[in-house]
Formats: structure tokens, sequence, C-alpha cells
């Protein structure tokens, strides 16, 4: 992954697909709004393509989310507090 100052501007998430062999794309999240019965959130990829990918999400989603957020792993990643004002370091292989 290449970075420069647009990169580290802009939101960090990794994104890999097995249809898409090794590539690994950069992504931010723009926006979530409700559609009916699901909420519809809109992902633009930023390197190396520039996709508007968008995701409808159920409420069983949802629910599956909030539980994986409520495990303490995922709350300790979070109340990390000093780690939130760091670039994050490649996770590696995923």
């Amino acid at each position: 992954m290449v970075e420069n100052a647009n990169t580290r501007r802009r939101g960090a998430m990794l994104m890999r697909s097995t249809g898409l062999g090794k590539t690994e794309l950069l992504a931010e999240i723009i926006g979530l709004k409700r559609q009916g019965d699901y909420l519809i959130m809109e992902v633009h990829t930023i390197s190396p393509v520039f996709w508007k990918i968008r995701s409808g999400l159920s409420r069983r989603d949802l629910w599956m989310l909030i539980k994986a957020l409520l495990k303490m792993e995922v709350i300790g990643f979070l109340l990390n507090f000093p780690a939130w004002s760091k670039e994050p370091k490649h996770p590696g292989e995923f």
C-alpha cells in the first residue's frame, strides 16, 4: 500500500476480496442512511481504484455487529485512547 498525504487524511479502512487476489483496497465510509428495512452504508475506495460500494445492513446484521462490538477484545481496542491519534500499523495478512 502506498501512503501519501491524501490517504492519511482520509479513512484507513482496509478491504480484501478473494475475487481480487492479493489486492488490498483502502476505503472510507461516506455515509449511512435508512432505506426501507435496511441501513445503506456507502463506502468509497480511494486506492488503488476509485469505487463506490454500497452495503445493505438488515436488523440482524446490526445485531451481530453490536454483539461483536461488546466483546472485551473490541472494547479494549476502542478504549486505547493514545492509539486514536496515531497512524495505524498495517495488520499484515488478513
